[in-house]
């Protein structure tokens, strides 16, 4: 049943950030939009978690490429400066490197304050300032600055090309590739795409360190700089160039923005609602057109899950938009003569890696650590190669967090609020987490050696002694509390074979009206890429309905 002026019932599945995006894009241009969230909050794998004051964010926690957030407030006639309060954050980021003698091996020294000027395994700031960066890199190799300038200028020319021309499209077309804008670069674009970001970065640094650098955003695509097309140099466009902020109230409060304008333009929120099935009928319309379409959606089948529920009803729909875990979506909820992706296509495909997350109370201040801190181990190869092998690594590379350093409200006064991640295999086996220690033992070990590692690296020796909060979240729990496919934090890697216009689609090939939007569609992983993906179905929608 269609309403007035075009307007369509829709059910948006998921309450994440792509789901909350593509509700609140939808219901302002004029649609009926319930959304429904199996969880009894809002925010996805943005979530929170409080205890004893401390206020962690359990998911997201860069704020990058502030453009494409700007232009999504727009869409609904808002700001991001009148929604958040942004903060820049300088150092960027801090870098640690694996000492002479590890965790396995004794104490290490303490680091000395990280400068201009470095010794082999200092650990080196990433400024806010890009003069400061040049400068930083050419006291690490002679030559270096220079190689740094070129570097960031050819990321930020790939960046706006990519912005322009392919972030914010569905490839339903070729056009894209046949702008100027591409042609005039093709000679440089297909290289990039074809060629390894390890290998572009070792083409043009010698030091390990600077390389390690360069390579890491890999890591924020789900995936490893051997296995990342060379194309992803443009990230550096953003964490090099300024480009590091911070919402105060972290990005839970960010969720809860995103919750106020879902509801201001009009979408009905529905928590506790989990859906088991994508109501469909034969679309007697659409055969043998819709490359291959055999049905169309009518709505939705939930059941609720607040305590003593469990009774189904269904939430008829014009349009079902899903912005669950992809896999789920497909496999799950569809029957199989109706997935465009069913399990046999997934067998081929390339996870990214899962997580161990801790979550951290301390007592005491820590300067030592930055806002946000990397843990570089010195064989970097073969940090990646276990995970890919479906082994931790050991020592492994980690990320860590510390928004007490720019946010007094997540944490008491006198205390610092930390999180750590450990990537390690997308595999549900290793476990579950818990609080104070309770965890599954693979991942309070793998904590534990975390914590061990931030404590000797960078030089708080009595770290251990010092927490009076943890919590631990394993890939078992992501698999289980979000439907991540194989446990992963993130969703499919950004290989070649899963980038850009390879990547899975956001409209369904079988079902009229049903679509996509989230990490494991286009354009792909990271808060920004949901954002695009939001608009990316808006857009569809208003195409289809001309």
């Amino acid at each position: 049943m269609r309403g007035e002026g075009g307007a369509r019932r829709i059910v948006v599945i998921g309450g994440g950030i792509a789901g909350l995006a593509t509700a609140a894009l939808l219901a302002r241009d004029g649609h009926s939009v319930d959304l429904v969230e199996a969880r009894d909050a809002f925010g996805g794998r943005a979530g929170t978690w409080e205890q004893d004051g401390f206020r962690f964010d359990t998911g997201p926690s860069w704020y990058l490429m502030p453009d494409v957030f700007e232009r999504f407030f727009g869409l609904l006639g808002t700001s991001a400066a009148a929604e958040l309060d942004l903060r820049q954050l300088d150092p960027a980021y801090r870098v640690f490197f694996e000492p002479d003698s590890g965790p396995s091996g004794g104490t290490a020294s303490p680091p000395a304050p990280p400068s201009a000027a470095h010794t082999e395994r200092d650990p080196i700031d990433i400024s806010a300032q890009t003069a400061t960066n040049v400068e930083r890199f050419e006291a690490v190799e002679p030559g270096a600055g220079r190689a740094l300038e070129r570097y960031l200028a050819s990321a930020r020319d790939t960046y706006d090309v990519a912005l322009r021309r392919f972030l914010y499209t569905s490839f339903t077309s070729i056009s894209p590739f046949l702008h100027a804008d591409v042609v005039r670069r093709a000679h440089r674009l297909v290289p990039l795409l074809l060629g390894s970001l390890e290998r572009f970065v070792a083409r043009r640094f010698r030091e390990p360190r600077l390389r390690q650098i360069l390579g890491y955003p890999a890591v924020f695509l789900g995936s490893s700089p051997d296995r990342t097309p060379s194309l992803y140099h443009l990230m550096s466009a953003m964490d090099l160039t300024g480009g590091v902020l911070y919402p105060q109230g972290g990005f839970g409060h960010l969720m809860d923005v995103l919750v106020r304008l879902a509801r201001e333009n009009g979408v009905r929120l529905h928590a506790h609602t989990a859906v088991t099935e994508i109501l469909t009928e034969t679309d007697r319309g659409h055969r043998g057109r819709g490359r291959g379409r055999r049905a169309r959606t009518t709505g939705v089948r939930v059941r609720d899950q607040t305590p003593g529920g469990g009774s189904e009803r269904v939430l008829p729909a014009d349009v079902v938009v899903s912005t669950a875990d992809l896999h789920h979506s497909e496999t799950t909820l569809l029957p199989r003569e109706l997935q465009t992706y069913p399990e046999s296509w997934w067998d081929r495909r390339t996870s990214g890696p899962g997580g161990v997350l801790v979550m951290l109370g301390v007592r005491g201040s820590l300067p030592e650590l930055a806002h946000h801190s990397l843990f570089f181990t010195r064989d970097w190869p073969a940090n990646f190669a276990a995970i890919a092998g479906s082994t931790v690594p050991d020592p492994a590379s980690a990320y860590v967090c510390r928004p007490s350093a720019t946010d007094a409200s997540v944490a008491p006064a006198g205390h610092e609020n930390l999180f750590i991640l450990v990537p390690v295999p997308a595999d549900p086996g290793l476990g579950h987490g818990g609080t104070d220690g309770g965890g599954d033992p693979a991942i309070e070990s793998i904590a534990e050696a975390a914590i061990e590692q931030v404590s000797q690296w960078a030089g708080v020796p009595d770290l251990t002694e010092r927490i009076v909060v943890r919590r631990t979240v394993g890939p078992a729990d992501f698999a289980e509390d979000l439907g991540a496919w194989r446990g992963g934090i993130l969703g499919p890697a950004h290989t070649l074979a899963q980038s850009a216009f390879f990547r899975a689609g956001n409209a369904s090939k079988r079902v009229a009206g049903l679509y996509y939007a989230g990490a494991g569609t286009l354009p792909g992983i990271g808060l920004p890429m949901c954002l695009i993906s939001a608009e990316l179905v808006q857009q569809r929608l208003r195409e289809a309905l001309r």
